[in-house]
Formats: C-alpha cells, structure tokens, sequence
C-alpha cells in the first residue's frame, strides 16, 4: 500500500465524527472524481486514495485497528480488498446516486471490464439567473466517446490482444506480507488481463473516438449552481451500441438587482431619509408583479420586508420561498442654503431629542474622571 495518512488525505481531524467524516470525503472524490479529470494519472491516483481512506475510516472496525495499529495492523487483520477502480467506484457511488427528478451525482460510471472509458459523463453548463429562475429550454453542444471502429474499442492494432505477462492473464496479483496473503488488481493490465501488442494508429490506443452532437434539454424552473441534471441516453457509447447518460452541473450567473440565498431572493430598496421618517407607500417588483411595500413613520436602514411566496421554486419541493426587501437609506449629498436653513430649524424643534450623544458622553466623562479621582 502506499504509505499516506488516510486522515490527511480526507482533510479531516482524527476524532472527526462520521458527519465530518462523510462531508469532506463528498468534496473531495468530488473533485478528483476521474470522469472531472480525464487523463489526468495524478488525479486518478488522490482518488483512489480518498476511496481507500473512506473505505477504512467509515468503518468503526476498520478505523480502530487502524488508529491503533496503523496500515500494518489492517493489513495483518485482512482489513484491505482488491482495492481497483471498480471498488473505488463502487464506494463512490453508493453516495452519490441519482435523486429526486433526475437530480444527484454522477451515474454509475458504466464500464465494461474491456472498455476504455465510463459510458456517463458530465459537463458544465452556465445559465442566466432568469434562466434558472424560470426554467428555460438551451441547445447544447456535446462531444461524447465511441468505440474506435479500426480496433473495435480495444486500443490495439487490428484490435490484436496479447495476455497479461505480470498477472499471467488472470487480472489479479496476489500479494504476500508475513503470514497474510490479498489480491490486488494488475496494475499492468488494469484487471483486463490482456495488454495491447501495438497501439491502434487510428485512436492512438485510447479506444475511441468522438462525435459532436447538439442537445435541447428541457430545465426546470428552481435550478441552482451546483445542481446536477441526468440526460439519459446521451452519454458516451458502449461497443453495443449503448448510450449511457450526461450530467450536467449548473453554473448559474448572478442578477443586477436581485441575490439569491437558496429559494428565497433578496433585493436592495432605496429610500430617501425623509420617506423613513415620515412613512411611505412605495411600489417594487418581486421577480413576476409589483408589489406594495408599506414604510412606517421611523423606519430604519436595514429594515427587511417580508413577503412570502414571491421567490424561487424549489426544485426539488416546488415550494416557493421569499422575497425580503431590504431598505436602503439614501441621504441627500448636496444641500442648497435653504434646505440647510429649514433643517436647522427641524433640528432645533427636536429640543434636547436632537442632540443624544451629548447625554452619553457626559455620562462616559463622569466615569473617567472618577477613574482617576
């Protein structure tokens, strides 16, 4: 195995509790995940390593042996499996599977043992806040796999295979330490058993090809970033003919006048000092009407209004949440001399009421003199 701290690598504490435990290994398979990173060996290889954290330390049994007695301690209770990508993928999947209306993480990263790459895959894709808000219909452009029609998906030449020489074909290598003895996948071969006798000179030995293609796909109202959509059926294509499904991850763009916390939406009133002295009765625009907005005599900046039901459909729910307007005072930055002399003259009306900081520093004086009396 190779020698890393299974708590370093998930990021966490070694008395993290399970929920701690669970959330940073969502981030980081997440972000390492290979589908996220084709190509790339490093990241392939920090995935493998977050699953084999998981695998231990989300076992009770597992992470006290290893707390204890480190690696070799688990390696002497048998604690380790195969240990290859599937089982990876396996770990990885029992969390991230499809939810409610097509939305959740990846799929199940289909893949026979001979095939080259996942049949699901995902991609990003930006909308306009009205866009999400709404729903909308987007053309998009993908570019999925096929299996190499000269090597018929296997990478080699003529599609010629030669057996494994380091595994003798059998996809597994056994592996002795002490008195114990465990099977890992061949890292030659990748567990296929087979390696390829001269790379196909049509795909560079990678298996496939790729074929462009333009999608409408149908989103619905309530999207935010970070939420996935299943496309079933337009995914990377298997040797039979078989299309697995695209993922698609929102990247939503903010709005001018309008934030978005969740289903609820936020927006910034302007109103002038004398409106939030004397009241007022202002109109502003939720995101489908106008609405009232009622200012009692004495309202203060930063005073939030709630109006419930005027913000975003919950995709998951189809609840609406809120729209909270949020006033802003504004104060006049320039005054002619009449306007000057008019509240001079409201100031002095206000009596003692008008100057309030006086009472308080007085008191404050008082009390630092007797600091040193």
């Amino acid at each position: 195995m190779t020698q890393f701290d299974y708590y370093e690598i998930l990021e966490v504490s070694r008395d993290c509790s399970g929920a701690e435990l669970k959330k940073s290994y969502r981030k980081l398979a997440m972000k390492y995940h290979p589908d996220r990173n084709q190509g790339d060996k490093e990241a392939e290889e920090k995935f493998k390593q977050i699953n084999e954290a998981y695998q231990v330390l989300s076992d009770e049994e597992k992470r006290s042996i290893y707390d204890k007695y480190g690696k070799e301690g688990l390696e002497r209770h048998g604690g380790f499996g195969g240990g290859g990508m599937d089982d990876f993928m396996d770990i990885f999947n029992s969390m991230f599977g499809g939810g409610f209306g097509g939305f959740g993480g990846f799929g199940q990263a289909r893949r026979s043992p001979d095939q080259k790459y996942a049949q699901d895959f995902e991609q990003e894709i930006t909308l306009a806040f009205h866009e999400a808000v709404f729903g909308c219909e987007k053309k998009i452009d993908i570019v999925y796999k096929v299996p190499c029609s000269d090597c018929k998906g296997t990478g080699a030449k003529d599609g010629k295979m030669e057996t494994c020489d380091y595994c003798k074909g059998q996809g597994q290598v056994v592996m002795r330490q002490g008195p114990m003895t465990f099977a890992q996948t061949c890292p030659k071969c990748k567990g296929e058993g087979k390696t390829v006798a001269e790379k196909c000179s049509t795909c560079h030995g990678r298996g496939y090809q790729t074929k462009e293609e333009s999608v409408t796909i149908k989103i619905p109202a309530g999207v935010d970033s970070g939420n996935r959509l299943r496309v079933q059926g337009r995914g990377n294509e298997d040797k039979y003919g078989r299309r697995g499904d695209l993922y698609l991850t929102f990247i939503v763009e903010e709005d001018e006048h309008f934030i978005r916390n969740g289903s609820d939406i936020y927006i910034e009133v302007p109103v002038f000092f004398t409106q939030a002295v004397l009241g007022a009765e202002l109109t502003i625009h939720s995101l489908e009407e106008e609405l009232k907005l009622d200012l009692k005599p004495g309202t203060k900046d930063k005073a939030q209004f709630v109006f419930p039901g005027e913000g975003v459909v919950d995709v998951h729910t189809g609840r609406k949440g809120r729209l909270i307007a949020q006033v802003k005072m504004i104060m006049p930055e320039k005054l002619s001399s009449e306007q000057k002399e008019l509240l001079q003259k409201l100031q002095e009306s206000f009596g003692v009421e008008s100057t309030p900081h006086q009472g308080l520093f007085e008191s404050v004086c008082d009390r630092v003199k007797g600091w040193f009396s």
